[in-house]
């Protein structure tokens, strides 16, 4: 098999060589595609699949999701289900205009930090009750 060092970046990657990238039983990858209807590797003749890089980054990000960060399946599920499949990141502060009054660059900025609170809350609670 080859190394899936020596490929291009952009290049597919079989079954075999994410599973080995990742560290994972080629069954896991297999059972990830029936339970995140996101992971979709094309398949050729022989069921024979091939990750695009894509697939790779969701692979990735979902065996860091249950495997370093201790989500469930469903939460995962749940992660993916809000992000389209895409990394989710923190929602970045909103901007403040610079002729805005303190007053309301202070509203804005205790907003931002409740909004942050709420968010890190709500992903406790994801992990906790799923």
């Amino acid at each position: 098999m080859a190394d899936p060092s020596t490929k291009a970046e952009g290049a597919f990657r079989t079954i075999g060589e994410v599973a080995a990238e990742l560290g994972l039983p080629q069954h896991i990858l297999r059972y990830w595609e029936t339970r995140f209807p996101q992971l979709r590797p094309l398949q050729r003749a022989g069921n024979r699949r091939y990750y695009r890089p894509a697939d790779v980054a969701l692979a990735r990000r979902i065996d860091r999701l249950l495997n370093q960060e201790g989500y469930t399946m469903r939460g995962v599920q749940k992660l993916l289900a809000q992000g389209g499949g895409a990394e989710a990141p923190k929602p970045s502060p909103a901007p403040v205009v610079a002729e805005a009054a303190p007053a309301a660059s202070a509203d804005v900025e205790t907003l931002i930090a409740i909004r942050d609170r709420l968010i890190d809350a709500l992903a406790e609670d994801d992990r906790a009750h799923i």
